[in-house]
C-alpha cells in the first residue's frame, strides 16, 4: 500500500495542512491500494499565494523562455510514461491498450502548445491601435478522474504558454497519476510557484480557488452541476471561466452508411475509457427499417468487447473508476428496463468471475425514445442508446434535443452529405465517419456542455486579457 503525503507549494514538496486521509481503492479487485493526504483551506491559499508572488516576473517572460520550459516539461513527462500508465492501470481501470497511448500522448501536448505559442500574435496592429494580448493571471486548474494527467496537462501547458501561473486541484482519486505528473514538473525545473498542485475535496480547496480574489481565471472539467456551482462562486471576482462539462452526444448513422463498419464504431465510440468520458457516443440514431440489422451488430460488437483485467493487453473494458459509480450505472440500467427499452444485450449485474471490482457488462438498449430517461441524461459508462428515425431531418432534430452539445458523429458514404449533416449538429466537435484526433482544433461545448474552448489558438486565447493602446505614437503638439 503507497502513502502520498505531500502537496507541492512554491517549487516544494510540503506537508499539508489539512490532515484527512483518503482511501485509494483499486477498482479492478475492490481493495484498498493507498491512501493520499487531502490539503485544505489553507493550504489553497499558500498555494495561490505562491502563484501571485511567481506572477509579475512569470508574466514578463518571453516567448523563447516559456518555450524551453515546455520542451522540458514534454521530456520529463515521457521519461515517465510507462509509470503514468501504470497508475492509469491500477488507480483508474484503464485498460492497457490505451493507456500507454494516452502517457504519451500527454507529454506531446505539451509540444503541441509550444508549437501554437510560437504561432501566435501576442502583438498585433488593430485599426489604428496595438493591441497587446496579456497573461489573464492567476489560473484555479480543477480537473476530474477520467484521465487526470491529460487534463492536467493541457490546461498547464496552456496557462504556462500564456504567461500565466497556477493553481492546480486534481481529483483525489487521481493521487498517484497526479504525483507523477508533479514530479513531472519539480524535474522540470520551472520557476518556484509557477505550478502548484494541491490534493483536496472540491467543496474544500476547489471552493477556496472559486471564491478567492486573487485568483483570475478558472478552468475546469467535470459534471455540468459542478460547473455551475464554481460559474456562481466566481461571480463576485468576475472570474474568467473555461467550462468543459457533461455530454450526452449522438451518433448519426444515415442510411447509406456502411453499417459493418459504422456500428461497430459506434459502440466502440460510447464504450471508450469505460464508457467514462464526456464526449462518449451514447445516443445511436439510426434509420427505422434497419433496425433488426443495427441491433444484430451491435450485439456482436458489444459481446466481443474483452472485459477484464485492465493491465491485461486484450482487454478493451476495465472497471467504473468506485463503487459509487458502478452503483450509478447499474441504477441507469435498471431505469432503462424499467420505462420499457429492450435490452439487447448486458444488464444487470458484474460479468461472470468479475464480481469483486467495479465492473460492467457492456449494455446496449434498443427501442429507446428520446423521453426516456436513458436518452436524456449522462450516464458515464457503458451503456448505449438505440434511437430510431424516419428522415434525415427528423435524425438532426432527435440529435439536437438535449442540453448538452459537446460532441456528435455522423456517418455515411456520402460525403457532401455527411458534411452537411455535421454543418446541422449543435455541438462543440463532430466526428465524420469515425473518431478523430486534432488537439490544435477548439474544444469544448454549445448549451450546458461548457464555456470556451480549450485546445490551440483558442484554447491560448482563453488565458490572454486583449489590451488596446490608442495613440501609440502621438506626441502632444
Amino acid at each position: 500500500m503507497y502513502t502520498i503525503d505531500k502537496i507541492y507549494i512554491n517549487g516544494q514538496f510540503v506537508t499539508p495542512h489539512g490532515s484527512e486521509m483518503f482511501d485509494l481503492i483499486n477498482p479492478s479487485t475492490g481493495q484498498l491500494a493507498g491512501q493520499v493526504r487531502l490539503g485544505d483551506a489553507e493550504d489553497a491559499r499558500d498555494a495561490i499565494a505562491a502563484a501571485r508572488a511567481a506572477f509579475p516576473a512569470f508574466s514578463r517572460t518571453t516567448k523563447a523562455e516559456r518555450g524551453a520550459m515546455l520542451e522540458r516539461l514534454h521530456a520529463a513527462v515521457l521519461a515517465r510514461a510507462e509509470d503514468a500508465a501504470a497508475a492509469q492501470i491500477e488507480e483508474y481501470g484503464g485498460p492497457r491498450n490505451t493507456s500507454v497511448g494516452r502517457a504519451r500522448y500527454t507529454a506531446q501536448m505539451f509540444l503541441d502548445v509550444k508549437r501554437v505559442m510560437d504561432d501566435h500574435e501576442f502583438v498585433k496592429t488593430v485599426n489604428k491601435s496595438k493591441v497587446v494580448l496579456e497573461p489573464v493571471g492567476v489560473v484555479g486548474i480543477i480537473t476530474p478522474w477520467n484521465s487526470s494527467a491529460w487534463f492536467i496537462a493541457n490546461k498547464v501547458a496552456t496557462a504556462i504558454a500564456a504567461g500565466c501561473t497556477v493553481v492546480v486541484k486534481p481529483s483525489e482519486l487521481s493521487a498517484r497519476q497526479n504525483q507523477i505528473l508533479t514530479e513531472c514538473f519539480h524535474a522540470a525545473e520551472l520557476p518556484p510557484g509557477v505550478v502548484n498542485i494541491v490534493n483536496g475535496r472540491g467543496d474544500v480547496v476547489g471552493a477556496e480557488l472559486s471564491t478567492h480574489p486573487e485568483v483570475n481565471k478558472i478552468s475546469f472539467t467535470g459534471s455540468t452541476p459542478v460547473g455551475k456551482q464554481i460559474a456562481r462562486l466566481g461571480v463576485d471576482s468576475m472570474k474568467r471561466v473555461t467550462l468543459e462539462l457533461g455530454g450526452k452526444s449522438a451518433n448519426v448513422i444515415l442510411d447509406d452508411a456502411d453499417f459493418a463498419k459504422a456500428i461497430p464504431n459506434a459502440v466502440a465510440a460510447c464504450y471508450m475509457n469505460n464508457g467514462q468520458a464526456c464526449i462518449a457516443g451514447s445516443r445511436l440514431l439510426v434509420p427505422a427499417h434497419r433496425l433488426e440489422e443495427v441491433k444484430a451488430l451491435a450485439k456482436a460488437a458489444a459481446e466481443a468487447v474483452v472485459v477484464g483485467d485492465p493491465d491485461s493487453a486484450a482487454v478493451a473494458l476495465g472497471p467504473i473508476v468506485t463503487q459509487k459509480q458502478y452503483e450509478r450505472v447499474q441504477r441507469y440500467i435498471g431505469i432503462g428496463i424499467d420505462e420499457g427499452a429492450e435490452l439487447v444485450t448486458g444488464g444487470l449485474g458484474k460479468p461472470q468471475g468479475l464480481e469483486a471490482g467495479y465492473f460492467v457488462r457492456p449494455t446496449v438498449f434498443a427501442g429507446v425514445t428520446p423521453a426516456m430517461t436513458i436518452a436524456k441524461e449522462e450516464i458515464f459508462g457503458p451503456v448505449l442508446s438505440i434511437i430510431t428515425y424516419e428522415t434525415e431531418e427528423e435524425a438532426i432534430a432527435i440529435a439536437n434535443d438535449t442540453p448538452y452539445g459537446l460532441q456528435a458523429y455522423v456517418s455515411s458514404t456520402d460525403l457532401a452529405r455527411a458534411n452537411r449533416v455535421a454543418d446541422r449538429l449543435v455541438a462543440g466537435r463532430v466526428h465524420i465517419n469515425g473518431i478523430h484526433d486534432d488537439l490544435i482544433a477548439p474544444f469544448g461545448g454549445f448549451k450546458q456542455s461548457g464555456i470556451g474552448r480549450e485546445f490551440g489558438p483558442y484554447g491560448l486565447e482563453a488565458y490572454l486579457e486583449p489590451k488596446a493602446i490608442l495613440g501609440e505614437h502621438a506626441q502632444y503638439r
